[in-house]
């Protein structure tokens, strides 16, 4: 491929934004190579500045559940756009989009529009430390839960893409910060309650992704998600659900609709947003009550609840909620994985793949790890997990036109626009790529 004019631009970009980009994954660090420079996208596929096509399976890092410029959602953020871009006044999208999520999700009785999933997340734990008066929170290493500096450790791609320094060297962000952040593994009940036997009364809250999507794409375990919440009822403290990544693509009500619970604080983003900036937080009444006007937690925004988000969010669930959209999307992920996975098997490799809805991971498994080598938190991720040869497949699959993230340790998604024939062409080109491997 022809990128010279994505070079020429990346260049430029050096000498105004730190890294040339405004989110360090996209500077495929851990992948090398020059990033390509996006001019426009329809359907399950972008070009590039130079005119290459990708089919793309990062699809803005998920946000896109119906694809680049959905007619519907072009529509919607046009007529709003023609009508004003923001009030800071109340507007009528976003008691709708309220109305579907609280419809949506069973737990969550009351839910306040933000602007990121980072700051969801921010929130949701500041929510829960003035409800139960209390200061711990318990997260798990590996997961990610935004850039705020109480989640800085431990924090998953954030730290394994782009192999900067962890807890407690991350720059910027003072010990104190982090002192009330407790770590345990990824599917590991056990160092759960041994942290809030140690910790007693102290703890405010449990966050977690229900489904890893930072060091790669990890599930639970069977009976993990209902024990965080069992140990949370019986200690006092609050059971967070971060579904930024899960929600409306672990099932069409996430991943709690997936395993049965009742979180008492879901964080949601990305998809809510139709590839426009937002999330949200909401939970049990009684719980969100104690957000200011009503309560005396203060949070604020300028922003929250765009119209332009707004929109675009409605217009994305009510297609991805049209019958059948969102079960082709999800069949079409599992074929995807039986693919990669039968191709490289017959290429004498090991590959871990997971599916969950429309959220698909995979990862390389090191030639020199052990033979029952299998992952399942941020550790095995870490120690297992072959870097190089993902890297090697990342740039093989991108020369052939497929757009898989410049990291192994980050998610790929499908749509409701992608088809089997895409599918099919992604599984060929992937297993020629895979074949080469080998070496």
């Amino acid at each position: 491929m022809n990128t010279t004019r994505s070079e020429d631009l990346f260049a430029a970009a050096c000498r105004v934004i730190p890294g040339g980009v405004n989110s360090p994954v996209r500077a495929y660090g851990s992948v090398g190579g020059t990033p390509r420079f996006i001019e426009r996208g329809a359907g399950a596929s972008f070009w590039d500045v130079d005119g290459n096509r990708y089919l793309d399976y990062v699809l803005s890092w998920g946000p896109l559940a119906v694809g680049h410029a959905h007619p519907a959602v072009v529509e919607a953020i046009s007529q709003t756009a023609s009508r004003g871009t923001s009030y800071g006044a109340p507007t009528t999208t976003e008691t709708e989009l309220a109305e579907l999520v609280v419809a949506t999700f069973p737990a969550v009785d009351l839910v306040r529009l933000v602007n990121s999933g980072t700051e969801a997340t921010m929130t949701a734990v500041r929510l829960a430390r003035a409800f139960t008066g209390r200061t711990r929170i318990i997260q798990f290493a590996g997961c990610y839960h935004g850039h705020a500096d109480m989640f800085l450790v431990q924090a998953g791609s954030a730290v394994a893409t782009l192999g900067l320094p962890d807890f407690p060297d991350f720059p910027g962000v003072p010990a104190a910060t982090t002192a009330d952040t407790l770590v345990a593994p990824f599917n590991d009940l056990d160092a759960v309650s041994a942290l809030f036997a140690g910790h007693a009364d102290e703890v405010a809250a449990v966050i977690v992704e229900p489904v890893a999507g930072n060091m790669g794409v990890v599930p639970p375990r069977a009976g993990f998600l209902d024990g965080l919440q069992e140990l949370c009822r019986s200690h006092g403290a609050l059971f967070i659900l971060d579904e930024v990544i899960t929600g409306f693509r672990a099932s069409p009500g996430g991943a709690q609709a997936c395993w049965a619970l009742e979180p008492d604080i879901t964080c949601l983003g990305k998809v809510i947003g139709g590839g426009l900036p937002v999330g949200a937080y909401g939970g049990r009444r009684d719980v969100m009550e104690t957000v200011a006007p009503v309560g005396a937690m203060f949070q604020a925004g300028t922003l929250s609840g765009n119209p332009l988000a707004t929109s675009a969010g409605l217009a994305t669930l009510r297609t991805l909620q049209e019958p059948g959209a969102f079960d082709r999307a999800e069949s079409l992920a599992g074929r995807m994985a039986s693919g990669l996975q039968t191709a490289a098997e017959s290429a004498g490799l090991r590959l871990q793949t997971a599916h969950i809805g429309t959220i698909l991971g995979f990862y390389f498994i090191r030639d020199d790890a052990p033979p029952d080598a299998a992952i399942h938190d941020y550790d095995t991720a870490r120690e297992y997990a072959d870097t190089d040869r993902y890297a090697r497949f990342f740039h093989a699959l991108l020369e052939r036109g497929v757009y898989f993230a410049p990291s192994q340790f980050e998610a790929a998604f499908l749509s409701t626009v992608h088809t089997e024939a895409d599918i099919d062409t992604t599984i060929e080109a992937a297993a020629a790529v895979i074949q080469t491997l080998r070496d």
